[in-house]
């Protein structure tokens, strides 16, 4: 999984928090603790998917363009980080004489490809402000 997906759940976990208040990168990215360009790139993917608009200008910023009652972390791990829980190299080689080496890299890619398939029923099941619930709940548990 890669960081985008987080990014993202957080960044509309912050919009839902704070529906009729625009937030600029800048706020994102401190609340997040990242930099805003890496915060512009996950938004601009957000964007283009319909989960955030945008306005330019003085007070402008980004706000929630979706119902985070209905939008789940499955839908948003799709827009952000498809295809990436699989690493980058595997090992083995299909050239080799090896039946492990020859056939290590399509095991591998389809036992990946079934843990995401298992971790987007996971997440199909929760929604963006069940995510805001579970953080009031744990800020309740510390006061």
């Amino acid at each position: 999984m890669n960081s985008e997906f987080t990014i993202a759940v957080h960044s509309l976990v912050l919009l839902a928090y704070r529906p009729d208040h625009s937030a600029t990168s800048e706020l994102i990215a401190g609340n997040v603790s990242t930099h805003p360009a890496r915060v512009r790139k996950v938004m601009s993917v957000l964007k283009k998917c319909g989960y955030v608009a945008t306005k330019e200008g003085a007070g402008g910023g980004y706000t929630l363009s979706c119902d985070p009652t209905e939008v789940t972390l499955g839908e948003i791990y799709r827009a952000t980080s498809i295809g990436s829980i699989k690493p980058g190299w595997c090992s083995g080689s299909e050239e080799g004489d090896c039946m492990i080496a020859c056939n290590m890299t399509e095991v591998m890619d389809g036992i990946f490809s079934e843990a995401e398939e298992r971790m987007l029923t996971f997440l199909e099941q929760m929604k963006i402000a069940e995510v805001l619930e579970r953080v009031r709940v744990v800020q309740k548990e510390r006061v």
